[in-house]
């Protein structure tokens, strides 16, 4: 089917426009995204969400040529997808180090007890019997940890 017929489909808000794009330009679509991501089901998901563009860009544009206005929001998909999945990993990995940080300045107690709570998932009570203490004591330590953890995150500009 020639691109131009293509786009009438799209004009007419018919789903076949979309199936002819798929079985027209699908492979290209995926390589692009593929050689972005590098990951099969990343560049799955991109090659949707630029069908999803495409389908609420036409009509009003009407491209010409179709190939390559399909390449580019491909290309853009895969490269916002990119952007957030490394900015998210660079933020978290910041993250990390300044909670590492924080719990360098407490005493081994307080940051065995908060990483045993907010890590290693223990409950409240478990930790209690560990040192000894009443339930109550181990959630007021913790609680007052968390403050800090709290106070120091602002300090650092991450609240």
């Amino acid at each position: 089917m020639k691109d131009t017929e293509i786009i009438d489909l799209f004009f007419v808000h018919s789903e076949e426009a979309l199936r002819q794009v798929q079985k027209k330009y699908g492979y290209l679509c995926r390589k692009i995204a593929w050689n972005i991501l590098r990951n099969e089901q990343d560049a799955d998901e991109c090659v949707n969400d630029a069908y999803l563009v495409l389908w609420n860009q036409i009509p009003p544009n009407q491209p010409n040529p179709l190939k390559t206005y399909l390449c580019c929001i491909i290309r853009n998909t895969a490269l916002k997808k990119f952007r957030s999945m490394h900015t998210q990993k660079r933020y978290s990995k910041e993250l990390t180090r300044v909670i590492e940080h924080f719990l360098d300045t407490l005493g081994k107690e307080k940051r065995t007890m908060f990483v045993k709570r907010y890590w290693l998932c223990e409950s409240v009570k478990e930790i209690a019997e560990e040192y000894g203490i009443t339930e109550k004591h181990a959630s007021v330590k913790l609680g007052r940890i968390r403050c800090k953890l709290k106070k120091y995150l602002e300090k650092e500009g991450w609240l």
